[in-house]
């Protein structure tokens, strides 16, 4: 393994998600396509079995009460990326993954609030008139990365 490729990782979190299902779904999701860490900000869900693999065993998840304080836990030269049905925001087919990042989705009937969209460093959509499900667009984003940041060779 290269120094450049072990400085990579990737956490995927959903601010305020609204069903426990898109959480464990989400999670399982992360843990298959890769990533360091899951989490959540705001507690608008209940503890859930859709988790069918118990990636919790192997991939932590940690929980915000609000969007301060997940942004002041953001880890160190860490891009945080929104995803989000926004006009700022780049196409995913055009998007160029940073190496460390961390990916925020909003929950599906209220989007990403205000200020979780102001304080992200990029923001990204994906293509439609109309949102996916979060965990599906989740799912979406992990593959996307992993498909352009994998190398030729591990193909």
């Amino acid at each position: 393994m290269s120094a450049a490729r072990s400085t990579r990782f990737v956490g995927i979190g959903i601010e305020h998600g609204k069903t426990v299902a898109n959480l464990g779904t989400l999670w399982r999701s992360a843990e298959i396509l890769g990533a360091s860490f899951i989490f959540t900000i705001g507690h608008r869900y209940r503890k859930q079995t859709s988790d069918t693999l118990q990636s919790w065993r192997r991939l932590p998840l940690y929980t915000y009460a609000n969007f301060a304080d997940f942004y002041k836990y953001l880890p160190y030269s860490c891009m945080l990326v929104g995803v989000e049905m926004d006009d700022r925001a780049t196409a995913l087919e055009a998007f160029k993954h940073p190496d460390r990042c961390v990916y925020l989705l909003g929950a599906e009937d209220n989007g990403l609030t205000r200020e979780a969209r102001d304080r992200c460093h990029k923001l990204v959509r994906l293509p439609g008139a109309c949102s996916l499900n979060v965990a599906a667009c989740g799912t979406v984003v992990l593959y996307d990365r992993l498909a352009k940041i994998r190398p030729a060779a591990e193909t």
